[in-house]
């Protein structure tokens, strides 16, 4: 169901620190770093076929438990992700960022959709074109 967790940080560094220490006790190994293209600096952790990743805010404001913060959901189309996208806007989520679609990215190409949820919460749907 999900794609990845993604959770904001104001002290990447100490993230790492914190977070190779709690997750290497679940025998996931060292995050992959990546800097977006828009310059904010990432980690992201792999085990058992999902992610849990760290970041600098996009925005440039400061971390909160919801500030930087994505719940990622995997979806297995494009269309699937635009289904996504029109029911969430549908009951009451509201579409942000681009329009959904095919982005470039550093990690590669990928499809998405971004939405908020009626309290706020930053969902996306991501299909990842073979």
């Amino acid at each position: 169901m999900f794609s990845h967790i993604m959770v904001g940080s104001n002290d990447l560094d100490r993230s790492k620190r914190f977070y190779d220490a709690v997750l290497g006790v679940l025998g996931v190994g060292e995050p992959f770093p990546n800097t977006n293209l828009t310059g904010q600096r990432r980690l992201f952790y792999r085990h058992d076929g999902g992610s849990f990743c760290i970041t600098e805010p996009i925005d440039g404001a400061d971390a909160t438990c919801a500030n930087g913060a994505t719940i990622g959901f995997k979806c297995a189309s494009p269309e699937q992700v635009h289904a996504f996208h029109d029911t969430a806007v549908a009951q009451g989520g509201t579409s942000i960022e681009a329009p959904p679609g095919l982005r470039e990215s550093s990690l590669g190409p990928l499809y998405l959709a971004y939405v908020r949820d009626p309290d706020g919460h930053k969902l996306c749907a991501l299909f990842r074109p073979k």
